[in-house]
This record gives C-alpha cells, structure tokens and sequence, in this order.
C-alpha cells in the first residue's frame, strides 16, 4: 500500500471516529484511546511496501512540484561558486589528512583598508584625470559595498559545512549592500524573509520578526559527524560507618575506584544512530564482605535506531544539504547583482560629475561674458555714450553670474567628494582627498545594438540574464524541498531499534574477605574466589558468556498534530506566494524595460533639441553683441542672450547626462552590463582587474578651458 492509500487510511479512520464520537457520549481521553489504536492499526497495515516512499522524487502528476510558472528559465551566474580567495570554507578537514587542523580555529585574511595602487598612480600635480573606464575598475578595486558583498559568498560556504554535518542552517546574506552614497540605481527585490533572505521583517511574529518556513520537518541526527567520548575516573573515597556490624569492627571503609569509559556515536543520513558504549572499573575495597578486590568489571553495548517514518530516508535527512547549495547559488547571483548594481550606480555618479563639470565651465563663461559687457559699458559710459542705468544692470548681472559659479563650484567639490567616497577606500590621504577629478568621457549618440532592438527581444534576453529571476527561481526550489519537509514532519515518530551487550566480571581474592558474621566471622581461606585475570575479564566481555541483546520500537504519536499541520500549510502558502512573487517580476521587468526604451528614445530626442537650441542661442548672443556696437540693441537684451545661452548649455549637458544614465540603466535591466563593458566575473570576485573596461559609445572630451575647480576636501 503506497502513501497515497495510507492517507486514505488515515483518513477514513479519522472520520469513522469522529462519527462515532458523535453517535456517543463519552471521555475525551477515551476518544484519544481509540483513535490511538485505529492509528496505530493502518501504520501496521500500511508500513512495509512504501516504508519510504516520501523519499522518492516527485512524480510528474504530483502538482505541487510541477506548476511552476511557464516564463523563460533564468541561465545560472557563471562561474559557479564565486570566491574572492582560494580558500574554500565549505570543504571540510577530514581526520585522515588533517587532524590538528580538525581542533584549530580559522583565520580569515584581514580586510584591506588601503586604496590599490592603480588610484594613486593617477594622481599627477594635483589632479586626476579620470575616464569612465578608470572610474569602474577602481570602484571594481576599492569600493566597500563589493568587498562587504564578497563575505556572503565564504558565509553561504560555511552553510554548506554545517549542512553536511546534520547542522541546522544559519542562512546565508542575500541582501545588496547599497552604503555607497550618489547615484541611484534601479533594482528588484526577488528574494523573500526567513534565513538569509533580504526582505524586511514584518512585526508580526515573535519579537516583531515574521519568520518563514525554510527548512521545515525533521533535522538530521545531530552526529553525522561521528563523536568520541571518554571518561577516566579516579576515586579515592573513605566512608566512615554509622554501624560496624558490616565493617568487621571498622570505623570507616576505604574504596578506590578507578573507572575507564569509552563512546561512539555517529549519525547517519538513512535516519539512523548508532551508540556504541565502553565502561570498565577496578574497585578495590577492605570491605570484609567484597570477595573480590580489585574488581574488575566491563559492559559493553552497541545499539542501532532507524526512524521508520519521520525522518526516515537518505533524501529528508540530505535536504538542508541541497538547501545550502541553493543559498550558494543564490550568493553567486546576490552578488553579480551587487556587480551591477554598484557598476551602474558609480556610472551615474560619473556622469553627475560631468555634469558639475560642465555647468562649472558654463557659469564661467557666462561670468566672463557678463564682466566683458560691464566693462564695455564702464568705457561707454565714460566717454558719454552709454547711460549709468545701463552700467548698473550689468553690474547686477556680473554679481548674479558670480554668485552662480559660487554654487556651481561647491557642487562640482561635492560630486567630486562623492566619486572618491566610491572608488576609494581610505580618504585620509591628502594626496587624494586634495587632487582635483577632472572627467575626461563624453558621451557619444551614436546608436547603440540594443536601442535598435524591440522591446520583447530585449525582454527574452532579460528574462535569461536577470539576476532577480534566478533568486526567484532558486527560492522556489527551496520552497520545494521545504514542502516535502513539511510533508515528512507529518508522520509520526516510530523508531526500530536493535542493541546488543555484554558484560564480564573478574579480579582477585580480596585480603579482607570474611565467611559469616559476627565473632564467628573467618577469614576467607586462599582460592575461595578464583582468580580472573584481565585478558579473560575482556574475553569473556566479547565471547557472549554475559550477553544481553534485544530489539524493540518506540512510537509517538501527536494526537493534534498541529504545530506540523501548520508548518506545512505554511510552507504551501509561501510557495503559492513566491509563485506569484516570480510572475509579478517578469512582469516588473517587462514594465522596466518598457518604460526605459521610452526614455531613451526621449533623451535622443532631447538631446538633439538641446543642440539646436544652444547653436541659436549662440547665434542670437553673437548677433545681440553687434547690434549692441551698432547702438541698435541695449546692454539688458544683450545680458538677456548670455541668461540664454547659459540655460542652453546647462539644458544641453543635463540631456546628454540623462542620455547617459539612462543608456546605462537599460544595460543593467537587461544585465548585459558586464558583458558590454568586458568586466570579468572572476576579477569583480576578487578585486584584482586584470584587464580594464571597455566602454562603448563614449567620446574623448574636446579640449578646452579647464575651470577654477576647488579641491574635494577644500571646503571648511
């Protein structure tokens, strides 16, 4: 009879009771009794052809396993098992090639506080001229948000070594770091609450922290890693004697004790346990009434439990195994969702950069405009043809422009504070902290392939690349397992067991030994008690002289059986729910991805606008000028061009930055990021760049007056 029918069994049993408690009066514990028997009755019935059928994979009618969601399968972070080093904290020490190493603690390498090389080596007189290339592979280096992300992939490796020793999981970080400060970046959450997921916990459970299922049903025996006990004792006691009638006339008894005691025990992954236990004494004793001292005395026993229902089976008893290998995948791809994250976020403090840079060059060219006009109106008005009013509007204008470049170099010494805070790990370094940043990328309109392509092509290639979808995917697969779990944790608890001892007596005639009571008490005549050596004590520990064996079953049964009925219900429903989760984000990415194509087919349109109008306002400033020098134009609608034209420029460079931005958001929607730039996996893991980004569509920055730029720490 298979499981299925069991379940029928079990709940036609239940039924039958239920009626007939209502067709009757009776106890509550005699209603318990009876349903106890009737339980008790279809395990019998039911036990021996599908003993472990909860173990067997689920099969393709099983709905519960196979109604995952049709959208593309997301491809796995490659390479698997990222490492920032070469040490593998998931790989145990095993007692044959590494037995001191068994005892010893772990040291992790300290974490470098110190900026790379490749950052100082840009410094020259003073300032740093940085590509966009520079800035990615130093924040690749240096920045903190990927070096505290890198500790998630060693921790979910530890969980892997708990996990193979029958340890409970403590979970593994699957949460972005996101501490750097600047530059916004989009990004979903896909992986839910409970150990190691990133959710925020909701204040309705114990201590205002809502707890998942993960990892229900029953936990492996706890020695998979085998122990070895030993206890050796020695006793020296003196017993003073209320009653000398035992003592021969005694005060006080002396008794040595010296006790050797040996255990095994080991746990194994079918669900079984294995005791095995040693105890020897020798007693030595002037007890007149001890015939023997020294006595020696052994047992030995060896006992097996097999769990036969709950927890019964290689596969419930592996599962946290599989579960921590998902949480490592999970960390892979955590973590090239971090890469992304933090490659996109240090793009768009980079092109805040520019843009400072660009509205400082700006607001200096409208000073230096401004001061010229003033200074043409000062030479007029001393030679009589321009009136004071006139003089007095563009020294109002030189202060505004003044005032301006102010507020635009205090910007551009921020985004220049913020870019270090991102590509640099130690900020006490006035080397650094003093360099002026000067941006030396540009971006380029020319097209790239992916603003060419449809939008469901770009959605099909998101749904494979996307990191989000893979931490869904894998959730829903420890949801799986955490399903079958709950599902085993229903059954009742019944044990088989088999043990086998034996014990053994032996030693000497004791000195003190007396025949009888009292007065007429005589000493014991030599070779009363024989002599049993040692070597025979033990062989007859093992020559089953003394044997004491046996088997047995032990059955527990939870009358309510709720705590189980809710931890699996729980478990279904946040299956249900992550099921849900994982469409709602291939909808949210669709949605993303949508709306950015929009966006960038805006920017273009913006930017080619902006260029147009900055060309006019040029053209209408330089012919204002004339007009001016003619007398057929004043000096306010000359000043009323240079506003122009500034606003022109400011309008231009704030639509190539949005260009920009939003050119590099589409990349990391559809995380092609790394591959576009030629970032190496391997090389973000470690820190270490081998080779340095190439970025596509950007331009060198024209040549051109450099302005007064303040250093980043300049600011009192």
């Amino acid at each position: 009879m298979d499981w299925l029918k069991t379940d029928r069994v079990l709940a036609s049993a239940s039924s039958s009771e239920s009626r007939a408690r209502k067709s009757r009066t009776g106890s509550r514990a005699g209603s318990r009794l009876r349903a106890t028997v009737v339980v008790l009755l279809s395990l019998t019935t039911a036990m021996p052809p599908g003993l472990f059928a909860q173990n067997t994979k689920p099969t393709s009618g099983d709905k519960i396993y196979n109604d995952l969601p049709t959208a593309p399968v997301p491809a796995p972070t490659v390479p698997l098992f990222l490492r920032s080093t070469r040490v593998n904290y998931g790989k145990a020490r095993t007692f044959y090639n590494d037995l001191p190493g068994l005892y010893a603690p772990v040291h992790a390498p300290r974490a470098s506080f110190m900026n790379s090389v490749r950052l100082t080596d840009l410094v020259k007189n003073g300032k740093i001229y940085l590509s966009l290339s520079d800035a990615l592979t130093l924040a690749l280096e240096n920045n903190y948000d990927l070096a505290i992300a890198r500790y998630n992939l060693d921790i979910a490796d530890t969980d892997i070594l708990r996990a193979r020793a029958g340890g409970v999981l403590l979970g593994a970080p699957a949460a972005l770091v996101t501490n750097t400060l600047g530059g916004a970046s989009q990004t979903l959450t896909a992986t839910g609450g409970g150990p190691g997921g990133s959710a925020a916990s909701a204040a309705t459970g114990f201590g205002g922290i809502s707890q998942s299922a993960d990892g229900a049903g029953p936990l492996p025996e706890a020695n998979i890693d085998p122990t070895v006990t030993t206890t050796v004792q020695l006793e020296r006691a003196n017993q003073p004697q209320s009653n000398i009638l035992f003592s021969d006339g005694k005060s006080s008894l002396n008794q040595n004790t010296d006790q050797y005691n040996f255990g095994y025990n080991e746990g194994f992954f079918w669900g079984s346990q294995m005791a095995v236990t040693l105890t020897n004494s020798r007693v030595t004793s002037d007890n007149p009434f001890f015939p023997y001292s020294p006595l020696l005395t052994s047992v030995f026993k060896a006992q097996v439990t097999q769990h036969l229902l709950q927890g019964a089976g290689w596969w419930v008893n592996r599962r946290l195994i599989q579960e921590s290998v998902y949480d490592r995948r999970l960390s892979d791809s955590s973590f090239r969702q971090q890469v992304l994250y933090t490659v996109n976020q240090v793009e768009n403090i980079y092109w805040a950069l520019v843009e400072a840079y660009q509205d400082l060059q700006a607001k200096e060219r409208a000073l230096e405009q401004s001061t010229q006009v003033d200074s043409d109106d000062r030479k007029q008005l001393a030679i009589g043809t321009m009136a004071p009013l006139d003089v007095i509007t563009a020294d109002s204008a030189v202060a505004s422009d003044k005032q301006a470049l102010i507020s635009s170099q205090s910007n551009l010494e921020y985004q220049q504070l913020i870019m270090l805070q991102a590509i640099a790990r130690n900020l006490n370094d006035p080397t650094l902290t003093n360099a002026q940043i000067i941006p030396t990328d540009r971006v380029d309109l020319t097209p790239l392939p992916e603003e060419s392509q449809s939008v469901d092509d770009l959605v099909q290639e998101a749904f494979k690349r996307r990191p989000e979808l893979e931490q869904a995917t894998l959730s829903l697969k420890k949801d799986q397992i955490t399903i079958r779990g709950a599902r085993n944790a229903l059954l009742p608890l019944v044990d088989a067991y088999a043990f086998y001892g034996s014990s053994a007596l032996g030693g000497s005639q004791s000195p003190s030994c007396l025949e009888g009571f009292g007065p007429s008490a005589a000493a014991c005549p030599p070779g009363t008690f024989a002599t049993i050596p040692t070597t025979t004590t033990l062989n007859n520990l093992f020559n089953s002289s003394g044997s004491d064996k046996g088997v047995g079953f032990n059955v527990t049964i939870p009358l309510g059986n709720r705590v189980a009925q809710a931890e699996q219900s729980r478990a279904q429903l946040e299956y249900r729910q992550a099921q849900l989760r994982l469409e709602q984000l291939y909808t949210q990415i669709r949605m993303q991805l949508v709306n950015q194509k929009f966006a960038l087919v805006n920017d273009r349109a913006a930017v080619q606008a902006a260029e147009a109008a900055q060309v006019l306002d040029q053209q209408s400033l330089d012919d204002e000028k004339k007009k001016l020098k003619l007398g057929a134009s004043t000096t306010a609608l000359v000043l009323q061009q240079v506003r122009n034209l500034a606003t022109a420029d400011d309008n231009l460079t704030d639509a190539q930055v949005a260009y920009a931005r939003d050119r590099a958001e589409l990349f990391q929607l559809v995380a092609t990021t790394l591959e576009h730039y030629g970032i190496n996996m391997q090389d973000a893991t470690t820190g270490n760049v081998g080779a340095q980004p190439t970025i596509p569509g950007l331009r060198t920055a024209r040549p051109s007056k450099e302005p007064t730029m303040p250093s980043p720490g300049g600011m009192q």
